[in-house]
């Protein structure tokens, strides 16, 4: 029996959520309900009641309610989830810019000392602090754009001090920010220049990391880049499966530039997701589907990369049956922004994925890409209370509208972070004033 009510919102015009704690595979993933005129009912955090806004208020009766919102006739989704971000770093690139845009490609900018190798550098000469204060900023933004949860990788330490350093930040931000912010150990996302030719050694280096990783409880995941002139498929093998014995479940960017192998290795491992996959094999996708792996699509890299080809979500959904997520990549080289908006209109424009598959992809199966689909990623009784409004008619809207921030307001853990567009501030909260 409820007693009392934290928060109840109501005047919701349009409520659209995925149902269930799994992916959602294939067609599956068109299938939301849709509730117009509803309610949400949140106690303790968690999503009491849903439905319409007379059902709820019914159930109501009697019961006492702290604080009601009204939603304005908005549309209310789950709480957005972006489960591939490289969050945690030094610096910027723009000063490759022009090398991009002349046609220079991402792995010869790498092999010259640039790329990730420059955000090593930058990573490395900056305290945790100052870590710490740039991924504040970014995590600010992608509240704004109406995110609820981020994954975090290592990788631009690429010593045992600088990955820690890394992940304790990670680890901070998760506890000070709204957030949730879930920790993935990448201390093989390149070679070290202290290790050129040595790969091999490097290899080692990060298996003894892992140990390292594992005992301080700093990750709960552990990511490699298989790529070709960065980790061959036997070595990005050796690691995952170091991690795996440690306890940390598999991730790995898998055939971001030419289709080494990483997309089969993925589904040899049991990865829980294989990330990026522009050049990923038919045999590739079928290992996938056949070992319940997710692919996680990054439609901003290959935009912003300039390149010609996009990941095959169609091929992906409709031929192969598998629970397509996305996700910005975040990160300083090949994907430098936050907007999950941005990534969902290219979603629809160069994935060709409808807004359905859209919001699954950015909610449930993203929720499962990080191993929280029994915790968000719908909106349903005993879930978190992780809720995103847009000023927006119907999710058809936020593609189509492309180039600006349709989110108004976020509830993170049923506790108002966003409100006209504006973090809500602790000491609004104290005060019970919104923006």
């Amino acid at each position: 029996m409820i007693e009392r009510i934290d928060l109840l919102l109501t005047g919701i015009g349009r409520l659209v959520t995925p149902i269930g704690n799994v992916p959602r595979y294939g067609g599956e993933m068109k299938e939301l309900r849709e509730i117009t005129n509803a309610a949400v009912a949140i106690q303790g955090g968690r999503i009491a009641l849903v439905g319409s806004e007379e059902d709820v208020t019914n159930r109501l009766q009697g019961v006492e309610i702290a604080q009601t919102l009204d939603a304005r006739g908005y549309l209310v989704t789950p709480g957005l989830v972006d489960p591939h971000t490289h969050l945690v770093h030094g610096g910027s690139r723009e000063h490759e810019l022009a090398l991009k845009r002349s046609g220079v490609p991402y792995l010869d900018i790498l092999a010259q000392g640039g790329g990730i190798l420059s955000t090593v550098q930058a990573t490395r000469a900056s305290s945790e602090q100052q870590l710490y204060d740039k991924a504040y900023r970014s995590l600010d933004i992608m509240l704004l754009q109406g995110v609820t949860t981020v994954e975090a990788k290592s990788g631009y330490g690429l010593t045992l001090e600088d990955e820690l350093k890394q992940l304790r930040t990670a680890k901070r931000l998760n506890e000070m920010h709204p957030i949730d912010v879930v920790s993935t150990f990448m201390g093989a996302h390149a070679v070290p220049p202290e290790y050129k030719g040595r790969a091999h050694d490097y290899v080692d280096l990060v298996c003894d990391m892992l140990a390292e990783v594992a005992q301080h409880g700093l990750a709960e995941f552990c990511d490699v880049f298989c790529e070709h002139g960065v980790f061959t498929v036997e070595q990005s093998r050796r690691i995952l499966l170091e991690g795996r014995g440690l306890g940390l479940l598999s991730k790995i960017h898998a055939d971001e530039i030419e289709s080494l192998g990483g997309t089969e290795l993925a589904g040899e491992v049991g990865a829980i997701s294989a990330e990026h996959l522009l050049a990923a094999s038919d045999e590739g996708l079928r290992m996938l589907a056949a070992n319940g792996v997710i692919p996680v699509l990054l439609p901003g890299t290959s935009f912003n990369l300039g390149l010609n080809k996009h990941a095959r979500a169609r091929d992906m959904i409709d031929r192969f049956n598998l629970p397509v997520s996305l996700s910005t990549d975040y990160n300083p080289g090949s994907c430098p922004t936050e907007s999950i908006q941005l990534v969902i209109m290219l979603a629809s424009l160069n994935l060709k994925m409808t807004p359905e598959e859209i919001l699954t992809a950015c909610t449930i199966n993203a929720a499962n890409a990080i191993g929280r689909g029994d915790q968000i990623g719908s909106i349903e009784v005993g879930k978190r209370a992780d809720i995103t409004l847009f000023d927006a008619p119907n999710l058809a809207y936020l593609p189509y509208h492309f180039g600006i921030n349709h989110a108004y307001g976020v509830i993170k853990n049923g506790n108002v972070a966003v409100w006209d567009r504006q973090i809500v501030t602790l000491q609004a909260k104290k005060e019970g004033t919104l923006p």
